[in-house]
């Protein structure tokens, strides 16, 4: 049996002469080369599926001539490779890690502002913002007059996606009140302005955060370190090598006793375990020097 007729099987419907195994190869090759991600055979329909608006939309009239495409375009390749990504989130996603926040890591962060200091927090793939929101609301607090003054410190807050598309929903804020409910009542009634069916973050909250395209697998023009990095649900596309090397930037990236949040599937292996210590479910700080 031929590439082509084997490709068929998994693909009805798809003509081999729009787009067949060797398309399907050169576009996880460059998806991995470009971002990390991981595309076994079993994601060839979600690569059609997906980048077929954009073939269309270039003028391309198959995968093949859109490959050429995208090797040469940069813009037309983060195009694809934003296509690529999945964004699905919720708020309060994996509720035990803002209560974990919440409870032991807001306290220390708040005396650190008492006595002058600063804060500094990262989500490192914040999708379409609803978990950089949720745990905006949790360092603020139920209290929206002790939050507004919390909010007057030196907070500096950073959402950054490889999706352009998602930073784009994130900016906005604006949620409908049936996806906000898993956040406790009290945060939603301090930081959300309802507005009938849907409902915006506060502007005091808004202000706390920037947002940036990043690819994880660049450059990181941060030149501070972190008190808090939640890097959740990211990881699981990428292979372990890959993992490992980021995972270590995020440790390198972390002051002394900061903390890392990743996603409930993922785990620390390689030389990161040296620089960071369990300290509950997919929870890590940064050991002590």
């Amino acid at each position: 049996m031929s590439v082509h007729a084997a490709f068929d099987v998994s693909l009805p419907g798809v003509s081999p002469g729009v787009y067949d195994a060797a398309d399907f190869q050169a576009v996880s090759e460059i998806a991995h080369r470009e971002a990390g991600i991981v595309l076994p055979p079993g994601k060839a329909m979600l690569v059609y599926s997906r980048l077929a608006p954009l073939v269309r939309d270039s003028g391309c009239q198959t995968f093949g001539a859109y490959v050429l495409r995208i090797r040469e375009d940069a813009a037309e390749r983060t195009k694809a490779i934003c296509a690529l990504t999945t964004n699905h989130t919720f708020f309060y996603r994996e509720a035990h890690h803002f209560e974990h926040f919440a409870q032991v890591v807001r306290p220390h962060l708040i005396e650190q502002l008492d006595r002058g200091g600063k804060v500094r927090i990262w989500s490192a793939g914040c999708s379409s913002g609803e978990e950089i929101w949720s745990l905006v609301m949790t360092l603020l607090g139920p209290d929206r007059s002790e939050g507004l003054k919390l909010a007057r410190r030196d907070i500096r807050i950073l959402a950054s996606d490889i999706a352009t598309h998602a930073i784009t929903k994130a900016q906005a804020a604006r949620y409908r009140q049936e996806d906000l409910k898993p956040v406790p009542e009290a945060l939603r009634r301090a930081w959300t302005v309802p507005d009938g069916q849907e409902a915006t973050i506060a502007p005091e909250a808004q202000a706390l955060l920037r947002f940036r395209h990043l690819n994880l697998l660049g450059d990181w023009p941060m030149a501070g370190a972190f008190d808090v990095i939640f890097c959740r649900n990211v990881m699981i596309y990428f292979d372990n090598p890959t993992k490992e090397r980021l995972v270590a930037r995020f440790a390198e990236k972390l002051v002394r006793g900061g903390h890392l949040y990743i996603g409930h599937s993922e785990r620390v292996t390689g030389p990161a375990l040296e620089e960071l210590a369990n300290m509950g479910p997919t929870i890590y700080s940064r050991r002590a020097a």
